[in-house]
C-alpha cells in the first residue's frame, strides 16, 4: 500500500487507536493491502460506544463484552462491576481499552 492510502485509512480510523501508536500503525499498514487493512479497521470497535455502553450496563460487564475481553466481561457480570468500584474505575479506562485492543487486532493481521 503506498503512504497516501495508509494515511487515508488513519484519517478516518486513527481516532480508534491509541494516539502513541499511530506511526507503528502506519508502518504495519504500509506491508498490507489496501482492501484487507480497510476491512479490518472498519472492524474497530468504537471507543465512544464502549464508554456509553459503559455508564449505561457496565455493571454487567457489557462494555467488556464489546470489546472483546470476554473474561473481563464475565468477571464484572459475576461481581456486579466489582461491587461498582470495578464499574466507576471503567468509566475512566474503557475508551484506552478499547483503543489497545483495535491496534492488538491490527497488529496480530496482516
Amino acid at each position: 500500500m503506498d503512504i497516501d492510502k495508509a494515511n487515508q485509512l488513519l484519517a478516518l480510523y486513527g481516532n480508534r487507536l491509541p494516539i502513541v501508536s499511530i506511526d507503528m500503525a502506519r508502518n504495519k499498514l504500509l506491508n498490507m493491502d489496501y482492501q484487507i487493512a480497510s476491512i479490518r479497521m472498519a472492524q474497530f470497535k468504537d471507543p465512544t460506544m464502549s464508554l456509553i455502553l459503559s455508564v449505561l450496563v457496565g455493571s454487567l460487564g457489557i462494555d467488556r463484552f464489546y470489546i472483546g475481553d470476554i473474561g473481563l466481561g464475565v468477571g464484572k457480570l459475576l461481581t456486579c462491576g466489582g461491587a461498582y468500584i470495578w464499574w466507576l474505575i471503567d468509566l475512566f479506562m474503557i475508551q484506552d481499552a478499547t483503543k489497545n485492543k483495535n491496534l492488538e487486532m491490527l497488529m496480530m493481521f496482516g
